[in-house]
């Protein structure tokens, strides 16, 4: 029996993540944060305050960093995921309450990837937006259910070098002021009404579900049982792993706002709207960038509905002390509930992009409690045993918890005086 198999259950399964002997763990949870909310999120802060607002995206994906590091910290050391060992160290009516809101939190996110490809295949096809909301997600619980993950690693692949191939394309078709740019990479800026698009970078970058996915993934390896050298070496090729794979989502979300403040806001035109963009890039840019718009989009929202419906099997599953297995009943019921509550909520948006933005909102809100179960857990030595968090992690990662609840407490204050 695994350590943290209290229960006496099952381990883990390789088949479920036999993707992670092709690709790091990193760029697998990369797909969840270059999605169709990030798309909105980045979109909307380019039209409407230019390069102002990349600060935060250095700044999340900093904080990023931090927080997926400290999560497969937790799994290599412990040979629990996230969810499991919420559900074992935290109590029942805390972890359950606690794990709640992360599966709710992951439905947020389907939400926004499921209507991010429903948007991209009305962009392409002119299908209705409800009836390509059904196909995106039959498309891809077809994927999860009917094939070895073997295929689905492969759609990710192809889905993320398509995105990233795509904004480098239009990256080349727009003039950038660049020392513009750099300045406002480093240089923190909060225009005037700017705090919900702010909230919703941040909650478009650093994501709950994707800390407990990371979590997941890493401890199907269970390098806890091979001893300390193993850990102490798996602990820095993991870190390598995050770096390489956030930064890599940096830049793509930076390219974003890049090239929407260069097209959008350079012009004078603010987007409301994904197909606006669309439109708006065809006189611009010309058709081909218009039509490359609409695919990546299509392939993002894909790609990252198969990555929040995993974490949401995960999570539910860890309330049951069982890891992701794509043949257990919980972990298919948790991936039921993100993908079925995400495409429900979707018949009740009256306006799409601002449920994109609203969603990625959302995750903002919920993400404190993501991150102080995550350090509670992780700084604990009863938990963690001598790979417990040390003072300087504490510091660091206590520091990007108080940055969140900051910037939550000053949404909630804006959002009551309005």
């Amino acid at each position: 029996m695994r350590p943290g198999d209290w229960f006496g259950r099952h381990t883990p399964k390789f088949g479920a993540l036999e993707i992670l002997k092709y690709i790091g763990p990193g760029f697998l949870v990369t797909v969840g944060f270059i999605d169709p909310g990030n798309w909105a999120s980045n979109i909307a802060a380019g039209s409407r305050y230019g390069y102002s607002l990349l600060w935060m995206v250095t700044l999340s994906t900093l904080m990023l960093i931090l927080l997926q590091h400290n999560a497969a910290h937790l799994g290599i050391a412990t040979g629990l995921c996230l969810s499991e060992a919420t559900t074992k160290h935290m109590g029942r009516p805390a972890g359950r309450f606690l794990l709640a809101t992360a599966v709710m939190a992951s439905v947020s996110t389907a939400l926004a990837e499921i209507l991010g490809a429903a948007i991209g295949l009305r962009m392409l096809t002119g299908l209705p937006l409800s009836a390509g909301a059904v196909l995106s997600t039959g498309l891809v619980t077809y994927m999860l259910m009917s094939h070895g993950y073997k295929k689905v690693e492969r759609w990710i692949i192809g889905f993320v070098s398509l995105i990233g191939l795509a904004f480098l394309f239009e990256l080349a078709l727009v003039k950038l002021d660049m020392k513009t740019v750099f300045i406002s990479w480093a240089v923190p800026s909060m225009p005037e009404g700017s705090l919900p698009i702010i909230m919703s970078v941040l909650g478009a970058v650093v994501m709950p579900h994707n800390i407990y996915l990371h979590s997941e993934i890493i401890q199907s390896r269970q390098w806890n049982l091979e001893g300390e050298e193993t850990i102490k070496k798996q602990l820095r090729f993991e870190f390598a792993d995050t770096l390489f794979a956030m930064l890599t989502g940096w830049a793509i979300n930076s390219a974003m706002i890049m090239v929407a403040a260069a097209v959008f806001f350079t012009n004078g035109i603010t987007v409301t709207e994904l197909p606006q963009a669309q439109e708006t890039l065809r006189p611009l840019l010309g058709d081909m960038a218009a039509a490359v718009f609409a695919l990546a989009l299509l392939f993002a929202g894909l790609s990252s509905s198969l990555t929040a419906a995993m974490a949401g099997g995960s999570i539910f599953a860890g309330i049951f002390m069982e890891p992701f297995n794509i043949n257990d009943s919980h972990s298919r019921i948790g991936i039921m509930i993100t993908l079925g509550g995400g495409l429900l909520a979707i018949f009740f948006l009256s306006d799409p992009f601002q449920g994109l933005i609203w969603s990625q909102i959302a995750l903002s809100i919920q993400l404190p409690l993501t991150i102080f179960s995550l350090i509670y857990l992780t700084s604990s030595a009863r938990v963690m045993g001598k790979f417990a968090n040390t003072c300087r992690e504490k510091i660091s990662l206590w520091t990007v918890a108080a940055i969140v609840s900051v910037l939550n407490v000053m949404l909630l204050i804006q959002m009551l005086s309005a």
